[in-house]
């Protein structure tokens, strides 16, 4: 069977899905071995696979991220915080993460390298030498994809696309001012490359990152993604991965069976599970808003404080909420009539994999991108803001409610994403190709 390295950035949202590819290919009786962050070292071990640690200069904390990159903290949220982040946590590891790949594949002659879009080291890899002479090389897209192109307005502006004339102008105009201000990170990446005897191509890094590699595949359904006329060969959508189910031993909290018994709408508000340090910012308000509506309200806090937390927050909780730490989302969200979401890109496809219609408020990072693919894709409604107040999270909640059309559109995307198998798109791409010699792959 062929051997495969599967690859990560630390960041959980980077890491979780590639775990869950490396378990599948590893259920298929593939050799792996996982390259990833150290905190996730026991969680890829379970899998099968054999889990080897990042260097030092490549590894990190997501949980604690604004100590391990010194400085972010003071940069202000907005496109001088994704420059930071870009440059520093997702850049300056590539020298790093290179040499790891290399040293590995000296011992692991793998047939392919399977990472996340954002861990650079692969596409230094496929850069340094002809196809034959290396690894199949697939990216996997785990956040909205950053390639400009002629149908849709660039990343970070969360505009929906256009592909009329008037559309294409429009686009053109947006796509050169942001090659423009984003010059200096081109620049800042091309450095980083060049250093390590890889030169970048010419061209945007959103999509150089796209077609670089042999295959990129992107965690998503055409009908949330944009359509994009030129986008690459290598890029196409395989449907969004299944997320883990209960754990062992995990007990329902003693509300359970109201999410069934109860007969009133499930409302699931959650900031997910990593931006929810500040409960303040969307959970605490959803609250309010929905505290005489006659819904059951289950606040999924993904904190092992969070009802306290909440419950200081509101000076109590309403009768009509439930508030929880950890609450598996598979089987939590079948209940659901609605989810009131941060937008994170994994939340959003487990939500509409079970049919359920969103309210998203995202801020940072990819969030307001992901919002925005929520309103275009008609499946929810986008509150364009990550600290809404309680009349739109109301009037949010009481429309997606009553109006079919979201809740159809969500079903609409269900069938859509149960109709693409992921893991087999994944396995056909690596089942088979060209191996090489350890040699090769340490040049």
């Amino acid at each position: 069977m062929p051997r495969i390295i599967v690859a990560a950035t630390p960041p959980h949202g980077h890491t979780a899905p590639l775990r869950v590819i490396a378990a599948d290919l590893v259920d298929r009786g593939h050799e792996v071995a996982f390259l990833g962050g150290s905190r996730f070292a026991e969680e890829v071990a379970a899998t099968g696979a054999r889990f080897v640690p990042l260097p030092d200069e490549a590894d990190f904390d997501d949980r604690t991220v604004d100590d391990c990159f010194p400085g972010r903290a003071l940069v202000p949220p907005g496109p001088e915080r994704l420059a930071f982040d870009l440059k520093h946590i997702f850049l300056d590891p590539v020298p790093a993460q290179y040499r790891a790949l290399r040293e590995l594949l000296t011992e692991v002659p793998a047939d392919a390298v399977i990472s996340d879009n954002f861990f650079r080291g692969t596409l230094a890899l496929t850069l340094a030498r002809p196809a034959a002479e290396r690894p199949v090389t697939v990216s996997v897209g785990v956040a909205p994809p950053t390639m400009l192109s002629i149908d849709t307005a660039p990343f970070g502006l969360a505009l929906p696309p256009r592909s009329d004339e008037a559309g294409r102008s429009r686009n053109a105009a947006l796509n050169a001012e942001a090659a423009a201000r984003a010059e200096p990170l081109r620049r800042y990446a091309a450095d980083v490359f060049a250093r390590i005897g890889t030169p970048l191509p010419d061209g945007p890094i959103g999509n150089v990152t796209v077609a670089v590699p042999d295959h990129y595949l992107q965690l998503t359904v055409p009908g949330f993604e944009y359509p994009r006329s030129d986008a690459p060969d290598s890029f196409r959508c395989i449907g969004a991965l299944p997320v883990a189910g209960a754990p062992a031993g995990y007990e329902a909290p003693s509300w359970w069976p109201e999410l069934t018994q109860d007969g009133r709408p499930v409302v699931v508000v959650t900031q997910g599970t990593l931006d929810n340090a500040d409960l303040s910012a969307l959970v605490a308000p959803a609250v309010r808003a929905l505290a005489d509506a006659e819904v059951l309200v289950v606040a999924a806090t993904v904190r092992p404080d969070g009802p306290r937390v909440l419950e200081g927050l509101l000076g109590g909780l309403p009768d009509n909420v439930r508030a929880a730490g950890y609450v598996p989302f598979e089987l939590l969200l079948p209940h659901a009539d609605v989810l009131v979401s941060n937008s994170g890109y994994g939340g959003v496809h487990t939500a509409l994999r079970h049919g359920v219609p969103l309210v998203v408020a995202g801020a940072g990072e990819d969030k307001p991108e992901v919002a925005a693919r929520v309103q275009w894709s008609g499946t929810g409604i986008d509150l364009r803001t990550g600290r809404p107040g309680t009349a739109d999270l109301r009037a949010a909640v009481d429309t997606v409610l009553t109006d079919s059309t979201y809740r159809a559109r969500a079903s609409a995307l269900s069938s859509e994403l149960a109709a693409h198998r992921p893991f087999d798109a994944i396995a056909e791409l690596v089942d088979g190709p060209r191996a090489f010699t350890s040699g090769e792959g340490a040049s």
